[in-house]
């Protein structure tokens, strides 16, 4: 009798306990939900009266073989609903229990089944196969059944110590039951029942025996289980008998994989079973081929390997003897596009179609505008071959896309009377009248700018350090030469909008690159060049009339404030890296640029920071110090200059930027080949810092009102006094850092050391186009503020001294001494005089004493201290009384004895003048 009909039921379960009168049926079968019906007569023979401890025990039994028949098949999710109800039945069954004993059969299933989920838990790659449900429950049971087994832990332990035993004792209560059920079957022959009653049954369990194996497949079963499984669900009398055997053998988990010694008879008859099984396995194989073979004669079925998405059949391009005009072609155009972005969709083939729908319409003569039709898609699908916007174009799809618009601007230049534009309305199409004009539905502008757009992408994906990234920037000639012909044609068929558009990509391909052979032409007369490529070269309009000429257009039609603002900041930085430092700064100026930049994109506002980089470090090669200082302090100060530029992003919490955000922000990086040297920024801006901020120390050293230049300044001198162990520099911080520490001194030539070397010339200075002029403008800036360093230092020191010493000294010319000292004392910087027949400098000092200084400062606090005082009595008293409104704070008009450190000064110098 097949197993399917002694599977348990929970329902089948309680009805049995309503009353005494039992009918004999199969014990809990899922599938036989509908009771046979059966005459009065024989129910009345049928009757059996049972105890009601029989009653509640054959209820936990069914309930605990569904529990290892679910333990079977992997199902933890049937386990956890068949364990709740056997908890309740055991409740049920509480008063029998207290009487009796708990059964050992209820604690071998406690035991076996938390060993069976730990098992599970352990086996990391089975919980990655399992399925949602099964992983939940398997939790949920694992917790429930730790928590229930505290009560039992006493007995479940010494069946763990002797479980053999325990199975004996049960095996024997359960061939006492088998003598009673094997009678009760016997009758079940014997009565029979009815052929619609014995197909239905049937017709349930090939259901169930799908639903098994389903299952089976879908937790991933090793090959044993599933062979038993396999032999339990068929409706073989042999399997059934072997299945029961096993089972009666083997009452209990533990015990079936304990090892044990058997005979040698016992080891041929296992190996002979499981030869018959493998056996039988074969033959269902075996067979299921053969129908496949037989399904496949009949030309429905395919047999595809497992794991491959199925592809569809590629339509057939046009029946046999289809007349091909234009009309079908055009009909065959707008099915294949109608497959364009849906799922499953195999792109590759849709471009492979478009190219063999060229070369019918070549075939058949159909003219040209087809041609520039069909092409103007392909080069759409080809964009559209990725899905996803991060991933970039492969080179092979790159090559045919620059290709394919190679040949769509060779069509349009070749045949002038095609007008092809957005605006057409494809009813309104001319693709057959050679007539009159044809017209093509399309925007070849739209699709040169998706190709700058997927060039930019293939730059920022690829390695800046490998050999691949400069084959992929070999084709920007490509690219630019395309623009370029782009433009040609739109000069002449184009409207204004889109010049300015196309405009707007040749300055962005131009504005970074420097000229070098117009920065040689500016130099000298050139000599005779050696290849006609660079008389072309030499002959070429340079970069700047290009940018000039472009960009004047931009300003004068252009409509839309981001293309005018795109093209002014090109231009800006085109000037900037060219040494033309009035030119930008009044164009910066000029374009308020810097007023509303914050409302910009986010493309935008990198295109300005770079602009005002470039710009800054214009200023610094033409000795502009502090304009250079200004136009890096917002960059440098932030600490995010790599992620300004546009050229890295720098590591964040996930609470600042999650993933998508990060994905948006890398999709706006800058090429590696058009960044910006962050060492080289980093260093032009603290020599800049050193240059401003050290002679400024030096006037204010006693000021407690001293503010700070440059807080980066002087956060890397803070590092560098607190460095234990004073080495020779290393980095070019700390290069920076002990030249400002000679600067300090007055030391000029120790300070020139540090700034100019040979590591600081390959790190930094050899990477500007004239090298040696900076390095000299950098010599000579170094030797003046030293000068007036020195003189803020020492001033107290001297009564008077000689210009020509001070010129000595700092091997300057004399006319730049006078020149400095004079603006020093102007500025009221120095207080001293110039003696001009002896050429020497007198100095006055009024400069107060160290002492005086700290007196000064004090006063300052305290006057400030006690305003604030008289302030905080006033809000309370509503009064201002007392000292200070009668006085008028007279100690701050130089009346009392309390002055400034100006006032101070302005009192000596009336008295000596």
């Amino acid at each position: 009798m097949s197993r399917f009909f002694t599977t348990g039921s929970d329902s089948e379960s309680e009805s049995s306990l309503s009353g005494d009168e039992l009918v004999a049926k199969p014990v809990g079968g899922n599938f036989g939900k509908q009771p046979l019906l059966l005459s009065e007569d024989e129910e009345d023979t049928k009757r059996v009266v049972r105890s009601a401890k029989d009653k509640r025990f054959e209820e936990l039994t069914n309930l605990i073989k569904t529990i290892r028949n679910a333990m079977k098949i992997r199902d933890v999710t049937k386990c956890l609903e068949e364990f709740e109800l056997l908890g309740k039945a055991y409740g049920k069954a509480k008063s029998i229990v207290d009487k009796e004993g708990v059964p050992h059969f209820y604690i071998r299933i406690l035991a076996d089944l938390e060993d069976y989920l730990n098992e599970l838990w352990e086996d990391k790659e089975g919980k990655k196969k399992m399925n949602k449900n099964n992983a939940k429950a398997l939790s949920t049971l694992r917790q429930k059944i730790r928590k229930y087994n505290r009560d039992y832990e006493t007995q479940i332990t010494s069946y763990r110590q002797n479980p053999e035993q325990s199975a004996d004792e049960d095996e024997d209560k359960k061939s006492d039951d088998s003598e009673g059920s094997s009678s009760s079957d016997g009758d079940d022959d014997d009565e029979g029942m009815s052929a619609a009653a014995f197909l239905k049954k049937k017709e349930g369990a090939g259901e169930g025996r799908g639903k098994f194996l389903k299952k089976i497949e879908d937790e991933d079963e090793d090959e044993e289980d599933s062979d038993d499984d396999e032999e339990w669900g068929s409706s073989d009398s042999e399997t059934d008998s072997e299945s029961d055997e096993d089972e009666s053998k083997y009452t209990s988990l533990a015990s079936k994989f304990l090892k044990k010694t058997g005979t040698e008879e016992d080891k041929k008859g296992l190996e002979k079973k499981r030869e018959e099984k493998a056996k039988k396995k074969q033959d269902r194989k075996s067979k299921k081929y053969e129908d496949d073979e037989d399904d496949n004669e009949g030309g429905e079925w395919e047999k595809v390997k497992g794991g491959v998405p199925l592809v569809k059949e590629k339509p057939k391009m046009f029946a046999k003897g289809t007349e091909i005009n234009h009309a079908v072609v055009v009909k065959k155009l707008n099915e294949i596009l109608q497959a364009r972005g849906k799922k499953g969709t195999d792109r590759a083939a849709q471009i492979d179609l478009f190219h063999l729908l060229v070369g019918i319409a070549a075939e058949n003569n159909l003219g040209i505008a087809i041609d520039v039709k069909i092409k103007f898609n392909i080069v759409a699908s080809l964009y559209d071959y990725n899905p996803n916007l991060a991933t970039y174009m492969k080179p092979e799809m790159w090559k045919k896309c620059l290709d394919c618009i190679d040949e769509l601007l060779d069509i349009l230049f070749a045949n002038p009377n095609i007008f092809i534009g957005e605006n057409i309305a494809e009813d309104s199409e001319n693709l057959s009248n050679s007539e009159q004009p044809y017209r093509v539905r399309g925007c070849i502008l739209t699709l040169v700018e998706r190709m700058d757009e997927e060039f930019t992408k293939i730059m920022q994906n690829t390695d800046p350090h490998s050999q691949e990234y400069v084959d992929h920037l070999k084709d920007e000639a490509r690219v630019c030469k395309i623009i370029q012909r782009v433009q040609t044609y739109l000069q002449d068929k184009g409207t204004t909008e889109e010049i300015c558009r196309i405009y707007l990509r040749c300055i962005l391909h131009t504005y970074y690159k420097f000229d070098y052979k117009a920065h040689q032409r500016q130099q000298g007369p050139a000599g005779d060049s050696k290849s006609e490529q660079d008389q072309a070269e030499n002959e070429a309009e340079d970069s700047a009339v290009q940018m000039q000429r472009l960009c004047k257009f931009i300003y004068a039609k252009d409509r839309t404030d981001r293309i005018r603002t795109c093209a002014i900041l090109c231009h800006i930085y085109h000037h900037a890296l060219h040494d033309r430092w009035y030119q930008a700064r009044d164009l910066m100026l000029m374009s308020h640029l810097q007023d509303n930049i914050q409302h910009a994109d986010p493309p935008v506002q990198i295109l300005y920071n770079r602009t005002m980089v470039q710009l800054g470090i214009c200023a610094f090669r033409q000795g502009m110090i502090k304009d250079a200082h200004n136009a890096l302090l917002d960059i440098q100060s932030s600490g995010r200059a790599k992620e300004l530029l546009g050229q890295g992003l720098l590591m964040r919490s996930m609470q600042e930027r999650n993933q998508e955000q990060e994905k948006i922000e890398k999709r706006r990086q800058v090429p590696f080949h058009m960044h910006i040297n962050l060492e080289l920024l980093e260093c032009v801006y603290l020599v800049s810092a050193m240059l401003l901020e050290i002679p400024y120390m030096a006037a204010h050293e006693f000021d407690a009102r001293r503010r700070m230049i440059s807080k980066q300044f002087h956060h890397q001198l803070r590092v560098g006094e607190r460095q234990p162990l004073l080495g020779p520099p290393e980095s070019m911080r700390e290069h920076v850092v002990a030249a400002s520490k000679a600067m300090k001194m007055g030391d000029w030539k120790t300070c020139h050391r540090f700034i100019v070397n040979e590591k600081m010339n390959g790190k930094v200075w050899d990477l500007f186009p004239e090298a040696d002029k900076v390095r000299s403008m950098l010599v000579r800036k170094i030797q003046e503020e030293s000068l007036r360093t020195y003189l803020f230092t020492y001033s107290s020191v001297y009564d008077s001294i000689s210009m020509e010493i001070l010129s000595d000294m700092f091997e300057l010319d004399l006319p730049t001494v006078h020149s400095i000292i004079s603006k020093m004392i102007i500025n009221e910087e120095l207080m001293a005089s110039l003696d001009q027949p002896t050429q020497t400098v007198v100095m006055h000092r009024t400069e107060p004493t160290s002492l005086q200084n700290l007196a000064l400062q004090l006063a300052e606090k305290l006057g400030s201290l006690v305003e604030n005082n008289e302030r905080v009595f006033d809000q309370k008293q509503g009064t201002y009384g007392g000292y200070f409104r009668d006085q008028k704070d007279g100690y701050r008009k130089n009346e009392g004895g309390y002055m400034r450190r100006g006032g101070y000064r302005q009192q000596e110098r009336q008295s000596n003048y």
